[in-house]
């Protein structure tokens, strides 16, 4: 019995340590360093898990962990371009990546050409 405990504290804590994305609970205290990539046309219109339809012309973005609703300044690391974004949906579900933005946020951070870019995600009040 000790021996299960002892097991699944450590299982516990290798899970927590895999954590990608650090979020303290109050989003203007999120600061994220990764990369982001976007989505568009294909899932244009669909429901995302706030219950809106997915607008690839808006700006919003899927994170894992931020509240809907929640604005986040994402800037692209390889030419400084920034936008704000509104989180409505989760994802990305691709590993490594910390966000996935809407088409229209991509283009504003110059990453639709390379559909992946290294990014800092800073959490707005």
């Amino acid at each position: 019995m000790r021996r299960q405990s002892i097991l699944l504290i450590v299982f516990s804590l290798l899970l927590a340590g895999c954590s990608s994305t650090p979020y303290s609970g109050v989003p203007s205290d999120y600061r994220a360093e990764g990369k982001a990539s976007y989505y568009g046309r294909a899932h244009h219109g669909n429901r995302t898990a706030s219950g809106e339809r997915f607008d690839q012309n808006a700006l919003t973005a899927a994170h894992r962990a931020l509240p809907f609703g929640t604005q986040v300044k994402v800037t692209n690391l390889n030419n400084n371009r920034s936008v704000v974004v509104r989180i409505n949906d989760r994802g990305p579900f691709a590993r490594g990546r910390i966000i996935d933005v809407s088409r229209k946020a991509a283009e504003a951070l110059d990453m639709i050409r390379s559909g992946v870019a290294p990014v800092r995600v800073e959490g707005l009040k």
